[in-house]
């Protein structure tokens, strides 16, 4: 090719980046990895993950920590917010907790866009049991900030 001519970079789908967007992040998302959450799907704008609950992820009446399902469903939320590799954080979360979870449940939290608007967007996230039973349901607002996922700030 000749030196004056560009070379050609072929673009990518929304889904590669997504794709390349979770691996960037997983490989330094240390505390769902240290929870055994487990990175199922990630999609332009949506993302899945699954948690065992272990005996150590328990409160005082056995069953598992608010804090615990919470951290799965912002975790989600996280990976679906910054799936476009637009580096994004949380501005405001609210979670409804409906059922417990027990020792033993694998937890899977689904996160989907609902809103963009400039910087901020509207995530909502639904937290299920294996049998598919609704145990919470989260609503995230993400803020853009500077700086991409892939590259840094």
């Amino acid at each position: 090719m000749p030196e004056h001519m560009p070379e050609h970079t072929p673009e990518i789908t929304a889904q590669e980046l997504a794709t390349r967007v979770g691996a960037a992040m997983w490989a330094r998302d240390r505390a769902p990895q240290m929870l055994g959450m487990r990175l199922i799907s990630i999609a332009p704008g949506a993302a899945c993950l699954d948690m065992p609950v272990r005996e150590d992820m328990t409160n005082g009446h056995a069953t598992c920590h608010g804090g615990l399902i919470f951290t799965l469903a912002d975790t989600a939320f996280a990976y679906a917010c910054n799936s476009g590799n637009h580096t994004t954080v949380a501005s405001a979360c609210h979670v409804d907790f409906l059922a417990p979870a027990q020792v033993g449940d694998i937890l899977r939290a689904e996160a989907t866009e609902r809103a963009t608007a400039g910087r901020s967007g509207v995530y909502d996230v639904t937290v299920t049991r294996q049998d598919g039973s609704i145990i919470a349901v989260f609503r995230g607002k993400s803020s853009r900030i500077k700086g991409d996922v892939l590259t840094g700030p």
